[in-house]
């Protein structure tokens, strides 16, 4: 399933959104642009072996890494998400709130794939986990909003309208299930950080239910 738009309106402009999205764009470019791009991701991305938690400077990569993508798909659907849920979420919490959801949850995020393959040199990047902190929060937020959603089906692409809660809930057991199956391998080959989606996403709907009645303080 793929969300093309919400029903439910904005209310105000999506300043910090829009900023996340563009500096993240912004990162990628450079990232595609640098002369050694393995090198650019090696000194930014999440490698877990290289963490030391007395060594403060290598834990800087818990949020560089959030703005790290591993392709266009990669970079395009995360940032496609976050601008169809994120303008909501901002607009409710304030550009405070939206933005320490965001980047807590990205760190949350990585520090859940962390412990699970705390060894390994292959590098975590991409804003899944903040992302996803994103959608938990919206999920608790707006659960009876509609999403236009593309679905494909036996060859075809369907387009229909579907609770926020049955989307978002479908899409997080999804990533537990996938997260589960993958991890007898994680150590070992790169690919999705579906537990730092998870992750993000419990962030985002803990965040949100503390937060929910909280926002006007934080505009």
């Amino acid at each position: 399933m793929f969300p093309i738009s919400d029903s439910h309106p904005g209310g105000r402009f999506p300043l910090v959104n829009i900023i996340l999205i563009a500096f993240t764009i912004f990162v990628f470019i450079g990232q595609l642009l640098s002369q050694d791009s393995e090198a650019f991701i090696r000194e930014f991305a999440l490698i877990p072996g290289f963490v030391d938690f007395g060594e403060p400077t290598t834990l800087i990569p818990f949020i560089t890494a959030i703005f790290l993508h591993g392709g266009f798909l990669h970079i395009v659907s995360n940032m496609w998400f976050l601008w169809v849920f994120g303008d909501n979420v901002e607009a409710h919490f304030g550009f405070l709130l939206f933005t320490m959801v965001y980047f807590i949850s990205g760190v949350i995020g990585n520090l859940v794939e962390y412990m699970l393959m705390s060894s390994s040199s292959i590098p975590m990047l991409g804003a899944s986990g903040a992302v996803a902190g994103v959608l938990g929060a919206y999920y608790v937020l707006f659960p009876h909003s509609k999403i236009k959603t593309l679905i494909p089906f036996f060859g075809f692409v369907n387009i229909v309208s579907i609770p926020a809660s049955f989307m978002l809930g479908y899409w997080f057991i999804l990533q537990l299930f996938s997260g589960a199956v993958s991890l007898p391998f994680s150590g070992e080959v790169g690919g999705i950080a579906f537990f730092a989606h998870v992750g993000g996403f419990v962030t985002g709907v803990v965040f949100a239910k503390f937060f929910k009645g909280k926002e006007q303080g934080f505009s």
